[in-house]
């Protein structure tokens, strides 16, 4: 046997489990859900194909709006986790008052399990024995207890600080660790020079963490927008539908109502824009990695 052959045998055997998982955990899955959402599976009755018949419904009902939901919704709390968290990860690198308290506040949402940690935000966000309501209310700010998970919009927004809470310690960690491998020597290059810390963090740390805030926003971007626990534990979708996003719209289509074709359908959207969201990431990474080899 040459040597040639040999080597792609043996790399061949060390792909063969990445294969298997990719093939069988992966793949098959989505292909099983493709086919499943052009038929009318459901739990009461035979399966036919209906072709773009779910698709159709999905785009001549209420389903449009879940979408813009969802985008605005994922939007909002990615920025506002990115800017939180960048900022602590540039208080965690610097010596600068209320590092400890930060490094203190980041822990909690890691240390909690999830589920509890939203349990502990609904309690808070309680209108009669919240702590949110409590203080709002001493403060005078409002004239009586609210319930802020029982109206359409302060609910919205309940959700996303929930969120924001529970991912901010990653985006804080990573771009903490982007930051300190920043070089030494720039910043005491421009420290010489007379640079103040917020002139040297503007030109010097923010745009050599540029591709860093790109993958973690995508990273965040990914999970946020497949969330699923916050708002079902919180609102289930409620009230009145005004924070169902897509993939609680999915389960509720396909596992509440048992309409698993409808339910393979809205999953194949979600899909199709998570696979429009990581081909334009790769596309700027890849034009950002062209720009630092000129």
């Amino acid at each position: 046997m040459s040597v040639r052959r040999s080597t792609l045998i043996l790399a061949w055997t060390l792909l063969l489990p990445a294969v298997l998982y990719v093939t069988v955990i992966v793949a098959y899955p989505l292909v099983d859900t493709f086919i499943l959402s052009f038929t009318d599976a459901s739990l009461k009755k035979t399966t036919n194909w209906v072709g773009a018949g779910n698709y159709e419904k999905i785009f001549n009902g209420t389903f449009a709006e879940v979408i813009i939901r969802t985008f605005v919704w994922t939007a909002f709390s990615v920025a506002i986790k990115m800017i939180i968290g960048t900022f602590g990860a540039a208080m965690l690198n610097a010596a600068v008052p209320g590092r400890a308290l930060f490094r203190v506040l980041t822990m909690p949402p890691w240390i909690v399990p999830m589920a509890i940690g939203i349990f502990m935000w609904g309690w808070m966000y309680n209108g009669q024995f919240g702590m949110i309501s409590g203080l709002l209310q001493n403060w005078g700010l409002i004239d009586g207890p609210v319930a802020f998970l029982a109206h359409g919009s302060t609910a919205f927004w309940a959700t996303i600080v929930t969120d924001v809470w529970i991912g901010v310690p990653m985006v804080t960690l990573y771009m903490l660790a982007s930051m300190q491998a920043v070089p030494q020597d720039l910043y005491e290059a421009a420290w010489t020079d007379g640079a103040g810390r917020f002139y040297r963090f503007r030109r010097i740390t923010l745009p050599l963490l540029v591709p860093a805030m790109i993958t973690m926003s995508m990273l965040s971007l990914i999970a946020t927008f497949n969330s699923f626990d916050i708002i079902w534990i919180l609102t289930q979708g409620g009230p009145n539908g005004d924070t169902t996003t897509m993939i609680i719209d999915t389960y509720r289509t396909a596992i509440g109502s048992k309409k698993y074709g409808e339910g393979a359908a809205r999953a194949v959207l979600i899909c199709i824009f998570l696979s429009i969201f990581c081909i334009a990431y790769f596309r700027v990474t890849h034009r950002l990695a062209s720009e630092e080899h000129r």
